[in-house]
């Protein structure tokens, strides 16, 4: 371990050396436990004789600082105190003008309720692990990867050629591997296209209600973000502005409502983009999992004016945690996206790209979305019936994904702060709107449910509901 130790102060090296360690040891940058050096080492480190060292050392472990283990060194002996930085008084470097944006908490940042119908969550029990250990494994390998080089900021070429061939498959996308560029998450592929294509002032269009981090993210460059309502179709292609760069929209299963966009309005909103310079995103983040019916060709497979980006993510079909999506880009827009992803981070991380290359060559991926899809159309379907038989709740069909909708005419928020209280999470639909007034309702994720809880969790959530009415 190393010490950076100021011996600048007038009341000598000894002092300057117990205060140092004292000042670490209390703010927490010497953790309980951490063994610190003989106190000949640190003493030649310093360029001050031992003595003042071991003096310091003495003092340290008398004030009940540091112990010493016989044959073993001497090791700090208490846990840090909690003190916040000191900070200038005026803070001079504050946001640009404009910045009004703070974090949005995560999942993984707060604490597991007991009844989870939070939405976005796929279940880390049904994911197999053993698989993906042999995977990674082998590809984090000395000469596997090239480890000592940097990687092409398009992604692993293994992975893009597996992408392009299991969209073919699973979704009839008609690509190649020269179209895909692999990011990390959808949200990264969201930020390259806004960076790229969109200039601040620009008019761009997402649904109303919504994805909220994609409006984040085009209002943080600059936007003119409008919000454009869906119906019983998807996005109303009408209400879109005259003038609009950018569209971002959910075909497949739209979020929050879950409906599928259907082929009249897909055509529609096609025909609309092709008479003006406007970009659309396909966000197709969930629709691997699916209950009933055939899912329509996406937006991307019906495009023959080269409109249409599609964003696809591994976050719901795997996890979260692998930080893993992609962009299927135009031909005129692919060096720009590339370079873009090469400005912000570099490039991805090759073994896990590797890896998960392999885990679609090797039909790991289509059998776990198979597995998986199981348990969750069996969820989907209990708390549909378990939301039908509640009065005044209009639950909105939904074919795939990892959540469905409910409206109600009851004041939302007020029933899923009281479901908190009672240890139920659930999501407000208002907190997917812009604009007033939001629909009302309840958006029930099931992917991280707990199956065993899911009667026990609706009929305290059916209390709730009827309680506040």
């Amino acid at each position: 371990m190393d010490l950076i130790i100021r011996l600048d102060g007038a009341d000598g090296k000894t002092a300057a050396v117990y205060r140092a360690l004292r000042t670490a040891i209390v703010d927490g940058r010497l953790p309980a436990g951490e063994r610190l050096p003989p106190t000949r080492a640190l003493a030649a480190d310093l360029g001050v004789a031992r003595g003042s060292v071991a003096t310091a050392y003495e003092r340290l472990a008398a004030e009940g600082y540091l112990k010493t283990r016989v044959g073993a060194g001497t090791f700090v002996a208490i846990k840090a105190v909690k003190r916040t930085h000191r900070r200038s008084a005026t803070d001079p470097i504050r946001p640009r003008e404009g910045w009004t944006f703070s974090p949005l908490e995560t999942s993984g940042a707060t604490t597991e309720p007991r009844y989870d119908f939070r939405s976005g969550i796929p279940d880390a029990n049904l994911f197999p692990f053993d698989a993906w250990r042999r995977l990674i494994t082998a590809e984090l390998r000395l000469r596997a990867n090239n480890p000592g080089t940097y990687g092409d900021p398009a992604g692993h070429p293994g992975l893009r050629e597996a992408v392009a061939r299991y969209l073919g498959v699973s979704r009839g996308v008609r690509t190649t591997a020269a179209d895909v560029i692999v990011t990390n998450g959808a949200q990264h592929a969201f930020d390259l296209i806004a960076r790229v294509l969109v200039k601040p002032g620009d008019v761009v269009a997402v649904e109303e209600p919504g994805y909220p981090p994609a409006r984040r993210i085009l209002a943080a460059i600059g936007a003119k973000v409008t919000g454009v309502r869906v119906d019983d179709e998807g996005l109303v292609v009408a209400d879109l502005p005259a003038h609009c760069r950018l569209v971002h929209t959910t075909p497949s299963h739209q979020f929050p409502l879950g409906r599928a966009m259907s082929l009249a309005r897909r055509r529609e909103l096609l025909d609309w983009a092709r008479t003006r310079p406007a970009a659309i995103v396909e966000d197709d983040y969930d629709s691997e999992f699916r209950f009933s019916a055939r899912p329509l060709e996406p937006l991307h497979s019906l495009d023959t004016a080269g409109r249409v980006l599609y964003v696809g993510t591994f976050s719901k079909s795997m996890l979260p945690a692998l930080r893993t999506g992609f962009v299927l880009a135009t031909p005129g827009l692919r060096d720009a996206l590339v370079a873009a992803r090469q400005l912000g981070d570099g490039y991805g991380q090759p073994a896990v790209q590797a890896a998960l290359a392999r885990f679609l060559d090797e039909g790991l991926l289509a059998r776990h979305v198979r597995r998986a899809g199981r348990a969750y159309g069996e969820r989907h379907a209990r708390i549909a019936e378990a939301l039908a038989a509640m009065p005044g709740l209009d639950v909105l069909p939904s074919a795939a994904g990892l959540h469905l909708t409910a409206l109600t005419g009851a004041d939302s928020t007020a029933v899923v702060s009281a479901a908190a209280r009672a240890g139920l999470v659930v999501d407000d639909l208002r907190a997917y709107s812009a604009s007033t007034p939001a629909l009302t309702g309840f958006v029930f994720g099931f992917g991280a449910t707990d199956s065993a809880l899911i009667d026990e969790g609706m009929a305290v959530f059916a209390d709730v509901l009827e309680r506040q009415a």
